[in-house]
This record gives structure tokens, C-alpha cells and sequence, in this order.
């Protein structure tokens, strides 16, 4: 290939800034096709973004011999269903975050992009950011020496949507999205750590519902450890005042604090009380730098993509980990 010709399917709110454009303004790098299982909103993405092909069935969309790779932008309950299909076509995949809905869902997807020879790539884009780089480089650069600990919070208000029991989001219903807001965000800064510090090995914590608003978790605490033996601690929470976003790293001359969501300043302190504040804004196409490993790597060019299924799939086992009990009083 000279080109890597992308088809995604299911062409929503995610593709319109943060990753479709992304496919056409990659080097090397064509958007050829979309899929929506409504014809007249896959017809109207497709025009908006000129896109010459679009499709109502995903299987005709993974078939089209024009279709080099394929991105999967559904909710997770059908990432798996997805992967598989492309996988026996041939195609490469690359999927939206979180990977699926359980572990097992995940490691059934890296065995079947195996067996057909086909890479897995699953959209933890912050592995790519120029912003989040940075952290990884502070820490590298021993800066703040010798980690110990890790601490995540993140809390927001509760929002009026998810107060609709006949039109909740798909994010606040597990069996379509895994469990709550919980595991739509806490998943990107629960994958970044796992590349700044490798696996998660123990995991420990409580999920609950404390406003009962969906069937779905709203807070979750939990404590856990890397094989590294750094220590890591976590609180999130949606039924807050306000919304706040911090994690902290800590370690033997200072520490580093960032948020996850936006692109606020990177915080460093150091043990002799000086401070220091970085500014780097996100790229208006979020996604572009990851998109741009993936393409090289495809073409055989220098460098390969950060974030594989068998690493994605690491966060999906601490995500389930922290889940297993209040799932279990779910079930009927």
C-alpha cells in the first residue's frame, strides 16, 4: 500500500471533529467510505466530509475491496462483533475506546486479529499527544525522581440527560456501553498510567450508585498496584458539585499533576519548592497524531502505534476488576 484507504463504521458524534477529518489530513492517508445503520445520516456525513461512499450495513462496508482498514466508532457492545468480521475479511482494525465490553470480549478480538494476521489498534490517543508525551518525558527525565504513587480524582455535576428513564445515553447503560461515565473516561487516564508505568497487577475498590438515577454506577473508589510496585489510588464520582480533574504523580524530588480532559497546564513542584507550568494545547483533531502512527505503521514506515489490543485490553481488566461486585448485585 501508498495508501491506507480508511471505512468507518458507524459515523457519529466522535467522528465529526475529533477523529473523521483526522483520516483525510493524515499523510498518506484517505477516507473512502462510512457506515450508519440510518441511510440519510450516513448519505449526510459522507457529503459534509466528501466522502464517496456510504453504506446502511457494515458488512457491505467491510467487504468493499476499496476499504484498506476499518474503524470501528460504535458503542462497545458491538466492538467485538465488528472486529471479528473485519478480521476474517482481512482488514485492519482500529477501535474506539473503551475495547469492549468485559476482558474476555477483548482477549476474543486480539485472538481473532491473530488468527487472521491483522493488527488490532484501539483508540487511547493520548499515547500520541504532544501534551501527554511531555509527562512521559518529565518522568523519564527523572525530574521528579523516583515514583511512588499515583492519585486520580475526577468528579462532574450530575447532568439533566441522564435524569430521562426512557431516553438515557448509551454511556450509562452497561449493556451497551459496559457500566457508566466511569468506564468512558476513566479508561483514558487508567491506560496512560499503564504506559507511563506498565501493568496494573492488584486492583481493589468499591463501585456504587448513589443517586439510583441509572442502572449503571455513578462513583467508584479504588486502590491499586503496579508490577513496578508504584502505588495508585483513584475517586470518581457523578453526582458532585462541580467538576474537577486532577492526577497527581508523586515521587522522590516532587511530583506532577495534569489533568486528563482538556488541555489545562502541566503542574511540576519540586522538593526545594520550586514550580514550574507547561502549556500544550491539544490539536483541533484529537485523535491526528495516533492516526498518523497508525498509518505509518501500516506503510511499513518509521515507528509503530503506541496503544495494541493486548495493552487496551490490560485497562478493561482493571475496569472489570473494580465493577465485579457491583455487576454481580446487578444481575437478576
Amino acid at each position: 500500500m501508498k495508501i491506507v484507504r480508511w471505512g468507518i463504521i458507524g459515523c457519529g458524534n466522535v467522528t465529526e471533529v475529533k477523529s473523521g477529518p483526522a483520516f483525510q489530513k493524515t499523510p498518506n492517508s484517505a477516507l473512502v467510505a462510512v457506515m450508519r445503520r440510518d441511510a440519510a445520516l450516513a448519505e449526510d456525513y459522507a457529503k459534509r466530509h466528501n466522502v464517496p461512499k456510504w453504506y446502511s450495513n457494515a458488512i457491505d462496508l467491510i467487504n468493499d475491496p476499496d476499504v484498506d482498514a476499518v474503524y470501528i466508532a460504535t458503542p462497545p457492545s458491538s466492538h467485538k462483533e465488528y472486529t471479528v468480521l473485519c478480521a476474517k475479511a482481512g482488514k485492519p482494525v482500529y477501535v474506539e475506546k473503551p475495547m469492549a465490553l468485559t476482558f474476555e470480549e477483548c482477549n476474543e478480538m486480539i485472538s481473532a486479529c491473530k488468527a487472521h494476521n491483522v493488527p488490532l489498534f484501539v483508540a487511547y490517543y493520548r499515547r500520541s499527544l504532544p501534551r501527554f508525551l511531555k509527562i512521559k518525558e518529565l518522568i523519564e527525565q527523572n525530574k521528579i525522581g523516583t515514583v511512588r504513587h499515583v492519585n486520580c480524582v475526577l468528579y462532574h455535576p450530575f447532568e439533566e440527560r441522564y435524569d430521562d428513564d426512557i431516553n438515557l445515553p448509551w454511556t450509562v447503560l452497561p449493556h451497551i456501553s459496559g457500566g457508566g461515565i466511569f468506564v468512558d473516561l476513566a479508561c483514558h487516564t487508567l491506560d496512560f498510567l499503564d504506559f507511563l508505568f506498565g501493568p496494573i497487577q492488584s486492583v481493589r475498590g468499591h463501585a456504587s450508585s448513589q443517586l439510583l438515577a441509572y442502572p449503571a454506577e455513578d462513583t467508584v473508589s479504588m486502590s491499586f498496584l503496579f508490577e513496578n510496585g508504584i502505588h495508585g489510588s483513584g475517586l470518581w464520582n457523578f453526582a458532585s458539585f462541580e467538576r474537577y480533574d486532577n492526577t497527581e504523580i508523586v515521587g522522590t524530588l516532587g511530583k506532577i499533576s495534569f489533568s486528563t480532559f482538556g488541555d489545562d497546564p502541566i503542574h511540576i513542584q519540586y522538593a526545594n519548592g520550586e514550580k514550574q507550568s507547561i502549556t500544550i494545547e491539544n490539536p483541533l483533531h484529537i485523535q491526528q497524531p495516533f492516526i498518523e502512527t497508525i498509518v505509518s505503521e501500516l506503510l511499513g514506515k518509521e515507528g509503530v502505534n503506541p496503544s495494541k489490543g493486548t495493552s487496551a485490553a490490560r485497562t478493561t481488566w482493571v475496569i472489570d476488576e473494580v465493577l465485579k461486585e457491583f455487576r454481580n448485585l446487578k444481575k437478576p
